[in-house]
């Protein structure tokens, strides 16, 4: 078994551990009523757009979501959460020095040994959802489980979902698909795309991800026999019958959304497989992104 195939089937349980320990990090996270920023790099920047339409669809407070490099220093915000669980990424850490002295920062990391430790204000430490595989699984639902915890938007059923997504079959002919397109509705775009980051590191796939209503704008006109189009959360009326009109693979999301994403990274992996891919070692990435000169 892989690193990365042996950290996802560890979600279920990394997520119960999350909820609980919530209530002892309410201090460090995010007040109703904060005005919020929430950033990342990766799997954490599409973790970051989901936690951030949760929380404004909450009524908790108006919160954005940026990539670390894109930050609007010109913003003013009452507190920015960043999401890094190797601790180590540069364009983070140069925000979270930025900001030093200036707004309230929180981090949300794996690694209590690494620089951000030391850059932000407060530290939540998820070191049990720590991972060794290059691609992350679930270190990103874990924290993502945390925050909707934070948010009251946590239930034991999302973790049963979680062990069905883990334990029944992959749709038929799923993984002989030449091209794969995930979809989102509010937070669920940011896993959708998150779905997406991990077909191409995994298994070098042909993949794309869109708001639900913006697939019919351009992005169907790809579809047809031999690719699929999977839906995480609730479809528009009438999506799915278009595109199995296309002759496409329509793949309905039933579960929770967040477990939807587990089925996805299981995908991940036997695509890689069925391509003799090593899913642990993604061409041309490393666990952390760390520049030269930084």
């Amino acid at each position: 078994m892989t690193h990365v195939e042996d950290e996802l089937v560890s979600q279920p349980e990394c997520w119960i551990r999350a909820a609980a320990e919530a209530p002892e990090h309410a201090a460090a996270l995010p007040a109703p009523g904060e005005r919020v920023a929430i950033v990342g790099c990766g799997t954490s920047y599409f973790m970051a757009q989901s936690v951030a339409a949760l929380r404004e669809g909450a009524g908790q407070g108006e919160t954005d979501a940026f990539a670390a490099s894109e930050f609007p220093h010109g913003r003013p915000y009452d507190r920015v959460l960043a999401l890094t669980r190797s601790g180590t990424t540069t364009e983070v850490l140069e925000l979270l020095g930025r900001l030093k002295g200036r707004t309230r920062t929180t981090a949300l990391t794996a690694d209590p040994h690494t620089p951000v430790v030391r850059a932000a204000d407060d530290v939540v430490l998820l070191d049990f959802a720590d991972e060794q595989s290059v691609v992350q699984t679930r270190f990103a639902t874990t924290a993502l489980t945390l925050l909707r915890a934070h948010l009251g938007l946590h239930t034991d059923a999302v973790v049963a979902d979680a062990r069905t997504a883990l334990t029944g079959p992959l749709p038929d002919g799923l993984v002989d698909c030449a091209q794969f397109t995930f979809l989102g509705r509010g937070w669920t775009v940011g896993l959708a795309n998150e779905a997406g980051l991990k077909m191409r590191e995994a298994a070098l796939s042909w993949t794309e991800a869109y708001p639900a209503m913006e697939y019919r704008h351009g992005p169907i006109s790809i579809t047809t026999r031999g690719t699929a189009t999977w839906m995480l959360g609730e479809a528009p009326e009438g999506l799915a019958d278009q595109v199995r009109e296309t002759g496409g693979l329509w793949v309905a999301g039933g579960l929770d959304p967040l477990a939807e994403l587990v089925r996805a990274q299981r995908l991940a992996v036997a695509v890689a497989a069925a391509r003799g891919l090593d899913p642990d070692r993604p061409r041309h990435l490393t666990r952390s992104v760390i520049l030269a000169g930084s």
